[in-house]
Formats: C-alpha cells, sequence, structure tokens
C-alpha cells in the first residue's frame, strides 16, 4: 500500500513539496487506484488530495526575548560582543552627556541657582570636557559656591 507515485504526482500538480500533500486516510483505497495524471487530478478536485498549508518560522520565542530585553533581561557581560565604544560610538556618548549636562545648566538658570554669568562659564566649560557628569556639575557649583546668593 505504497503511495509514493501518488503522492509524487500530486506534488507536481499542486506546486508544492511532497512533505505538504495530505491525502484522507478515509479515501486511501481510491488513492491508491489513482494511477494517472487525471486520476490524481480528480481526487485533487474531489478533496481527497489537498495542499497543507504552509509553515512559517513562530515569532513567539523571539516576542518574549524582545520583551525581556526591553525591560533590561538579557543584557550581561556574556551576551556582549565588542568593546562599550564600539557599542555606543564616541559621539554618541558625548552628545548623551551634553545634551544632560546642558538641559541641567538651564533648568538651574531657569530656577535662580546661578546667574547668568555663572551659567555662561559652566556652559562653556561643559562644552570643553570640564565635567563628566551632572553630579560632578553639581559638586562644583557647591564646592566653589557659585550659587546665587538668596
Amino acid at each position: 500500500m505504497s503511495l509514493k507515485s501518488q503522492r509524487r504526482l500530486a506534488a507536481e500538480l499542486l506546486k508544492v513539496g511532497k512533505g505538504r500533500v495530505w491525502i484522507d486516510p478515509e479515501r486511501i483505497f481510491d488513492v491508491e487506484a489513482a494511477i494517472t495524471r487525471v486520476e490524481i487530478r480528480k481526487l485533487i478536485h474531489e478533496g481527497a488530495i489537498q495542499c497543507r498549508p504552509k509553515v512559517g518560522v513562530s515569532r513567539v520565542r523571539a516576542r518574549v526575548l524582545h520583551e525581556k530585553r526591553k525591560k533590561g533581561l538579557r543584557k550581561g557581560s556574556g551576551r556582549r560582543s565588542g568593546s562599550a565604544r564600539a557599542r555606543v560610538p564616541k559621539k554618541e556618548a558625548w552628545m548623551v552627556k551634553i545634551r544632560a549636562l546642558r538641559r541641567k545648566l538651564r533648568e538651574l538658570k531657569a530656577s535662580r541657582v546661578i546667574t547668568e554669568s555663572v551659567y555662561r562659564r559652566l556652559y562653556n566649560m561643559a562644552g570643553s570636557g570640564a565635567f563628566e557628569s551632572i553630579a560632578e556639575l553639581e559638586r562644583y557649583i557647591k564646592t566653589r559656591s557659585l550659587g546665587r546668593k538668596r
């Protein structure tokens, strides 16, 4: 009861691989008796032989991993290849830092913590790379007592 040739013919007619050819288990004897293309085509028309749907690659696992990475997981040292500078280019790191410093300086000026002249001096210092972080900028203001006298 080999249906090898029938499966091959059906695959050719349906224009799919042999793995995607489905033969109705109820009508196996009819399929076995069919030996010509015409007979196979008739069985396809009747629904005794059908084409299974295409199976794609499931994205479920990919979605789960993406959600975890959004939460900051799966980003440890074992996952990293390339130096820190390769992962975040020098210029991008600078842009993030300088924007944060300038934003902080604007806030300090707006809330009248520092004067306009101090703001300008610190702005220029930040631009020349004097401060590594906002904390360092605040420390500098505090130690030099550059805050506005109330």
